[in-house]
């Protein structure tokens, strides 16, 4: 992974330059600038009106401070962050992180990646991301419906249904939606609940929308498969992390006949051979993270094989890896091992869980493919703005519509991203293929609404 184009070079280190100590935002630009080297070759247009240094700036970058009270009532401050990244093809749409290492690099990164996942879908939806270095572990109801309300109180003036709808992300499930969402209702005084998705289906949510983000990763795994002329079904899995995205992961693949044998949390992970495949042990991972936020309790639980402070990569007997978690999970270290393995199959899913050197290492390696999280992830997004859809017709969609639609959102995503690879001479680079396929449709816009 490399940037040879000199004006793509010239943006990049004035972006480094510009943004010291971000790290991630730094990673997350080079990623993308790596694979658009032939695009910028065969379209110097692109340079004359500085295309990729608009698009590498925020079109706002809103920083807020956050006060709340304890129930021991004690006083608390933390930042809050919301970055509108792009808005050239929709109004901004994006979740918000609470988790006590969110800092300005993690949001800018997270909001440019969000900006071409968004046009992979092929919505009409622009790329934004939020959050806080609030850290909900430990915190009762009452204090993280105080810290919610503060939140949005700070929030609330620069979002809305055709300006920025945020969604969730680490840290806000539902619960916190929904103390989010009651706070902007009491401060604007209408029933604009399009302003955020991810809500509780009694007022406005979709159906299906906590298992999208891991159902649309194995549709897009199956296409992959396909591609392939592979199957799921046997498949074994490897997943990390046990929230709402390898959950839906777990279910999706047991309906599909294959299984997820191993699960990691932050005390280490769980290899389970028969894998975690019934509605016993689907139900329990739901109660692991609400609890316990530690994953030995499963294995405690169902008699499995615990490993502390470890990571499942490179066990035996996996065909997939689908990282999961959080981002730099996966370094070089850890790509090796998986390699060694002998898995076939790896799936970004969490947003940029890899290193750029242990990206760079796998896309190398003949005997893997590699798929990247901007395209495999989308369904998340994708029916956050099915949810959108939903609220805007007051309309309630059955859970086979959102699935279907979800599928065929995915099957595009993957046709879109192969052809784009294809028509720059990549062959399968599913990876360069997704930044082509979303940089395209978001350049298009922006050269189209011209300067600004």
């Amino acid at each position: 992974m490399e940037i040879t184009n000199p004006y793509l070079k010239r943006v990049y280190e004035k972006t480094v330059a510009s943004n010291p100590q971000q790290p991630e935002f730094h990673q997350a630009v080079f990623e993308v600038f790596s694979s658009l080297d032939p695009v910028f070759n065969r379209h110097p247009e692109y340079e004359a009106i500085d295309l990729m240094g608009r698009m590498v700036e925020p079109e706002r970058m809103i920083t807020f401070r956050v006060c709340w009270q304890d129930d021991r009532g004690g006083w608390h401050t933390n930042k809050g962050w919301r970055c509108q990244f792009n808005g050239a093809i929709g109004p901004f749409k994006g979740g918000l992180r609470f988790q006590k290492n969110v800092c300005d690099s993690v949001i800018k990164f997270l909001g440019f990646e969000q900006t071409f996942k968004n046009s992979l879908t092929g919505l009409p939806i622009g790329g934004a991301k939020g959050g806080s270095d609030f850290d909900p572990e430990g915190k009762s109801d009452a204090e993280i419906q105080r810290f919610c309300q503060s939140f949005m109180t700070a929030l609330y003036r620069f979002i809305g249904p055709d300006v920025d709808v945020p969604a969730g992300d680490i840290g806000v499930g539902g619960r916190e939606i929904g103390f989010l969402y009651g706070q902007y209702r009491r401060l604007k005084g209408a029933w604009e609940n399009g302003v955020l998705t991810g809500k509780g289906l009694s007022y406005g949510g979709s159906l299906i929308r906590p298992e999208a983000t891991g159902y649309g990763a194995v549709y897009y795994l199956c296409e992959v498969l396909k591609h392939e002329n592979d199957t799921i079904a046997g498949k074994n899995i490897a997943v990390s992390g046990y929230g709402n995205v390898s959950w839906g992961i777990m279910k999706k693949a047991a309906q599909l006949g294959a299984k997820v044998t191993y699960m990691s949390g932050r005390d280490g992970y769980v290899y389970d051979p028969d894998g975690i495949n019934t509605e016993e042990k689907l139900n329990y991972v739901l109660e692991l993270r609400e609890k316990h936020l530690h994953c030995k309790p499963y294995a405690e639980k169902f008699g499995c094989k615990f490993v502390p402070n470890a990571k499942p990569w490179g066990e035996p007997g996996v065909d997939i890896c689908m990282p999961s978690a959080t981002q730099n999970e996966v370094d070089l270290e850890c790509a090796t091992k998986i390699v060694n393995s002998g898995v076939k199959y790896y799936m970004e899913v969490a947003n940029m869980p890899t290193t750029n050197e242990a990206l760079a290492y796998l896309r190398a390696e003949k005997s893997i493919i590699v798929a990247p999280s901007k395209a495999v992830n989308a369904g998340g997004v994708g029916v956050s703005a099915l949810e959108m859809a939903q609220n805007s017709e007051r309309l309630v969609w059955t859970e086979e519509e959102v699935d279907a639609q979800l599928k065929k959102m995915m099957i595009n995503i993957h046709k879109v991203s192969a052809e784009a690879a294809e028509e720059y001479g990549l062959g399968y680079d599913l990876v360069a293929g997704a930044n082509i396929a979303g940089f395209k449709k978001v350049a298009e816009a922006m050269t189209e609404q011209g300067c600004f």
